[in-house]
């Protein structure tokens, strides 16, 4: 009985100060969404990256989605391909690549996903091409202007921080229109 008493009150001890730890992460996370990220989403540079692929992707089914998602995943496995490359040499990838860069440390990833949930622009190489089965994407872009997601800390075996995805949604400045969204990797220990 002690055993289980004692497990007890360390899970009830444990998820008292768990809650108010990510509730502080999360705050902070909102406080750089206004402070610096907003900011970084509202170039031109990231603004016609969206309008040129949603344009080019205008009529993609969810079949050529998938297909375009493992061509991804294939090339991705292999270290590299084409497509991958042609995503990673576009002019957003590349400021992209900056922003983590001048962050100095604060970021540890940087991808700009269109209005399917796909990848415009990115940092670095990710696992797949279409996010817009997840939270990421489902939480912002769905969500329209405005739309924040902050997902747990989970510790980045590539970076080896702990890491927080902060995901929001982008709007043209101009139509005020939701046109795509983009998830900042950031580095927990960081934004505490």
């Amino acid at each position: 009985m002690r055993t289980i008493t004692t497990t007890l009150t360390a899970f009830s001890l444990l998820t008292t100060v768990a809650v108010p730890a990510f509730a502080s992460i999360e705050d902070s996370a909102r406080a750089l969404v206004e402070q610096r990220i907003s900011g970084l989403l509202s170039d031109t540079i990231v603004i016609d990256a969206l309008h040129e692929q949603n344009t080019g992707h205008a009529s993609l089914s969810q079949t050529d989605i998938d297909s375009l998602d493992q061509t991804w995943r294939k090339e991705t496995g292999a270290g590299g391909g084409d497509m991958t490359r042609a995503v990673l040499d576009k002019p957003l990838s590349n400021y992209l690549r900056k922003v983590v860069q001048d962050g100095q440390g604060l970021f540890t990833e940087v991808f700009v996903m269109d209005n399917h949930g796909l990848n415009v622009g990115q940092s670095g190489l990710t696992s797949d091409y279409w996010q817009g089965d997840e939270a990421k994407w489902q939480e912002t872009y769905l969500k329209g202007d405005g739309a924040i997601h902050v997902s747990e800390v989970e510790f980045d075996e590539s970076s080896q921080t702990y890491q927080v995805q902060v995901s929001v949604a982008i709007t043209d400045p101009g139509s005020q229109d939701v046109i795509g969204a983009a998830t900042f990797g950031v580095n927990a220990e960081a934004i505490e």
